[in-house]
C-alpha cells in the first residue's frame, strides 16, 4: 500500500511537469490567456495545495515521535508552521505574505490567535485588490490542515482567528516534561557562541559598574548552554597598558626581593593609588616606568614575573565575588592578543584600509562617524586595536556563529565601529554569524544619581555583596525562619536569598534601562522580586511533602495517571507551563532576559491562582489528616516547580527547598 508522502510526491511531479507543458505551449501562442490562462492558475493553485499537504504530512511523521521525543515543543513556532503554510495556499499570488500567532490575552478569545488577515489586507489594497480582512480569514482557516494541536478555530472581529488548543495534546505535553524533565527544544544547528562579559581591571577592584556585565553575561551563557550550543565564557580583563609599568616601578621599591619572595600586597587597590601617586608627582618614577612598560613588552622574564605576581593578586579578589555569585570564566585579558594586534595592522595596511591622521594611523569603516585608531603617533596600540584582534581571533580561530559582547551603552559607538571596520576587511558577514553588542544602562542608587557610597567613591562589589547577606538574614530571622530552619538551611536560605535578590533585581528590568538599586524593593516578598518567586517555589515543594510524596513517587504516577485540565484554572497553567520554549526563543533573539523574569513571575501568579480554586491535598477539617490526594493537580505542581527550577537556573539563582 502506498503512503501518503510517497503518493503526495507523484502528483506533484506529474502536475509540475504538466505545469512546465503548458507553460511551454503557452510560450508558443500569440494570445495564449484566453485560452489556457484559466487552466493553468487553477493547477498552479492546486500545486500549491499539494506542496503545502506534503510539507504538513512530512511534519506529521515527525510529530508521530512529538510524544516520544524528550524535548520541549514551541507550540507558537509550530503554530506559524502551521497557518505559514495555510496563509501560503490562501494567498499564493502574495510574496512573503504577513504572519502573526500570539498567544491570547484573554480566554474567550481562545488559547492563540492569527492577525494576520488584516496585514494581508491592507497589502493587497495596496495592490489595488480590495478584499475584506474576515474573507481572508475565511480562506486561511479552510486551509488548515488536520493536525495533533488544533481542537478548532474561530473567525471574530475584523479577522482575528481565535485558536484552541487540544487539551489532549497539552496532557500529553505535561506528561513528557514530567517524565523526561525540563529539556531544551530540538536544536537545528549547534553554534559556537562567545560570550564576553564581566572585563575588570587588574589591580583594580570589582565594583558596583561590573554588576551587570557580570550578571547579565552569566545568564545569557546558562541560556545558550542550556539550548545545547557550545558556550565559551570570556573574562577580557585589562591586563596590559602603561599602568603596569607604574605598578612594576612601584612593586621594584616596595617590596626588592619580589623575585625571591612573593609580596605581601594586601590592598592592590592602595597599592594602585600609591604608584599613580608617584606616577603623576614623581618624573623621575616615571621615567622609569616607561622603562619598565618597554622591557614588560619585550617579555624580560623578571618583568613578566613582576607582571604575574600583580595580575594573581588581583585575580584571588575578582575569585571571591566569583564564588559568591557562582560565576565561571576563562580568563583572556588584553595580552592574550598582543602578537595578534600586529597581524591586525598589518592586514589593515596591505588591504589599503589605513589613513595616516596627524601621526595616528586610522581607520574609517564606511557609514561611520569616527574612525578606529589602530596605531597611535608614537607607535603603541589601542583599545581599538585590541578589539579588533580579539574579534578576528574569536571569527578565525574559535570559528564562532554568535559572539557577544555585554558592556555598558556607553561602549555601543565603540563597537558598532568595530563591527563595521570587521565588515569591511571581509572577516564576517552578518548575514551568516551575529556579532552583537548587547549593552546595558547604569546602575542608580534610590536618590536616581549614580550609585555611589556617601563619601562619593564607587561601591566595592565586595561590600555590596556582604551588605546582601546582612540583609537577608536581618530578613530571615525578622520572618522567624531561624525558628524554624536548621542552621545549615538558614545559612543556604541566607545565600540563596541576598545573591538571587541581587541578580534577579538586575535582570527583572529591562537591560537597556538604568535601574535604581534597593534592598529594601528587591528583598520584599511581594511582588515581581525573587524573594517572591523563592518562596513560592519552596511552598510548593512543601506541597508535595504535605502529600508524603517524593520525586520517585511523582514519576512513577506522571506514567500513569493522565492530567486532567478541566477547570479553567488548571487549563491556564498547563498552557503557561507550555510557553517556556517560546519564552527561551524570543530571549535567543533580542537577549533581553527580563521576559524570563516576566514569564517566571506569570507562572507563580497563575499556580497561585490554580492553587487557591483547585484543591490538591484535601484534610479532613477536624483532624487535619490527609484523606484525598488528586494525583493529576500533583503533577501539575511538580510541572510547575520544575519549570520554575530551570528558570531560575538560567537566571543563576539557587532554590532552596526549605525557607
Amino acid at each position: 500500500m502506498c503512503d501518503p508522502v510517497t503518493e503526495y510526491t507523484a502528483r506533484l511531479q506529474q502536475q509540475e511537469s504538466e505545469i512546465k507543458s503548458l507553460s511551454s505551449e503557452i510560450e508558443t501562442l500569440k494570445n495564449p490567456q484566453d485560452l489556457f490562462s484559466e487552466g493553468l492558475d487553477e493547477l498552479r493553485e492546486e500545486n500549491a495545495r499539494l506542496k503545502y499537504r506534503l510539507n504538513i504530512l512530512k511534519k506529521s511523521l515527525q510529530e508521530e515521535t512529538t510524544y516520544n521525543s524528550k524535548s520541549m515543543i514551541n507550540i507558537n513556532q509550530r503554530l506559524q508552521d502551521i497557518f505559514g503554510g495555510a496563509i501560503g495556499v490562501a494567498c499564493s499570488d502574495l510574496e512573503n505574505p504577513p504572519l502573526a500567532v500570539t498567544p491570547s490575552q484573554q480566554a474567550k478569545f481562545g488559547d492563540y490567535q492569527c492577525n494576520s488577515a488584516m496585514a494581508i489586507s491592507q497589502m493587497l489594497k495596496s495592490k489595488a485588490q480590495k478584499v475584506n480582512p474576515r474573507e481572508i480569514a475565511e480562506r486561511i482557516v479552510q486551509n488548515i490542515p488536520d493536525n495533533e494541536l488544533i481542537e478548532r478555530t474561530e473567525i471574530a472581529g475584523p479577522g482575528f482567528i481565535n485558536i484552541h488548543l487540544k487539551k489532549t495534546f497539552v496532557s500529553k505535553l505535561l506528561t513528557n516534561l514530567l517524565l523526561n524533565g525540563v529539556q531544551p527544544p530540538t536544536l537545528d544547528k549547534k553554534k559556537k557562541v562567545v560570550v564576553d562579559f564581566s572585563s575588570p581591571n587588574i589591580a583594580k577592584e570589582m565594583h558596583v559598574g561590573h554588576l551587570r556585565s557580570t550578571i547579565i553575561g552569566d545568564s545569557m551563557c546558562r541560556l545558550f548552554e542550556f539550548l545545547g550550543h557550545d558556550v565559551l565564557r570570556l573574562n577580557h580583563v585589562g591586563d596590559w597598558g602603561t599602568q603596569f609599568g607604574m605598578l612594576i616601578a612601584h612593586l621594584q621599591d616596595m617590596f626588592p626581593n619580589y623575585l625571591s619572595v612573593s609580596p605581601p600586597i594586601g590592598d592592590l587597590q592602595a597599592f594602585y593609588k600609591e604608584s599613580k601617586k608617584r606616577f603623576d608627582e614623581d618624573e623621575e618614577f616615571k621615567k622609569r616606568a616607561y622603562q619598565c612598560v618597554v622591557r614588560l613588552q619585550s617579555k624580560d622574564p623578571d618583568f613578566i614575573k613582576a607582571w604575574n605576581l600583580i595580575c594573581d593578586v588581583s585575580r584571588q579578589e575578582f575569585q571571591k565575588v566569583y564564588d559568591c555569585l557562582d560565576i565561571h570564566l576563562l580568563e583572556r585579558g588584553e595580552s592574550f592578543y598582543q602578537d595578534l594586534m600586529t597581524e591586525v595592522v598589518k592586514e589593515f595596511e596591505e588591504r589599503g584600509l589605513m589613513q595616516l591622521d596627524e601621526g595616528r594611523k586610522v581607520v574609517f569603516p564606511p557609514g561611520q562617524s569616527i574612525p578606529l585608531t589602530v596605531v597611535k603617533s608614537d607607535g603603541g596600540y589601542t583599545y581599538d586595536t585590541s578589539d579588533l584582534a580579539a574579534l578576528r581571533q574569536r571569527i578565525f580561530d574559535e570559528k564562532s556563529d554568535f559572539i557577544i559582547y555585554v558592556t555598558d551603552s556607553g561602549q555601543a559607538v565603540h563597537f558598532q565601529v568595530v563591527f563595521a571596520a570587521a565588515q569591511m576587511i571581509g572577516w564576517y558577514d552578518p548575514k551568516v554569524i551575529r556579532v552583537e553588542h548587547a549593552g546595558f544602562g547604569v546602575v542608580l542608587g534610590e536618590d536616581k544619581k549614580k550609585f555611589k557610597t556617601r563619601s562619593g567613591d564607587t561601591v566595592r562589589l565586595m561590600d555590596l555583596l556582604n551588605e546582601g547577606l546582612k540583609r537577608s538574614m536581618d530578613k530571615l530571622i525578622e520572618k522567624g525562619r531561624d525558628k524554624v530552619l536548621t542552621p545549615e538551611e538558614l545559612t543556604q536560605a541566607q545565600r540563596a536569598v541576598a545573591f538571587g535578590c541581587i541578580k534577579y533585581a538586575d535582570l527583572s528590568h529591562n537591560r537597556i534601562n538604568d535601574y535604581v538599586f534597593s534592598f529594601d524593593k528587591m528583598l520584599d516578598d511581594r511582588g515581581n522580586t525573587a524573594a517572591y518567586l523563592l518562596y513560592a517555589f519552596t511552598r510548593i515543594r512543601s506541597i508535595a511533602r504535605l502529600a508524603n510524596l517524593d520525586e520517585a513517587a511523582l514519576r512513577k504516577a506522571a506514567e500513569t495517571c493522565e492530567i486532567a485540565l478541566d477547570h479553567e484554572k488548571e487549563w491556564k497553567l498547563g498552557k503557561c507551563l507550555l510557553r517556556f520554549p517560546e519564552v527561551l526563543q524570543k530571549i535567543q533573539d533580542d537577549l533581553l532576559l527580563h521576559t524570563l523574569c516576566d514569564y517566571l513571575y506569570e507562572l507563580a501568579t497563575t499556580f497561585t491562582e490554580f492553587y487557591d480554586n483547585c484543591y490538591c491535598v484535601e484534610k479532613d477539617r477536624k483532624t487535619g489528616e490527609v484523606v484525598k490526594v488528586n494525583m493529576w493537580r500533583m503533577l501539575l505542581c511538580e510541572a510547575t516547580a520544575a519549570i520554575m527550577a530551570k528558570g531560575f537556573d538560567i537566571l543563576g539563582l539557587t532554590p532552596v527547598q526549605r525557607m
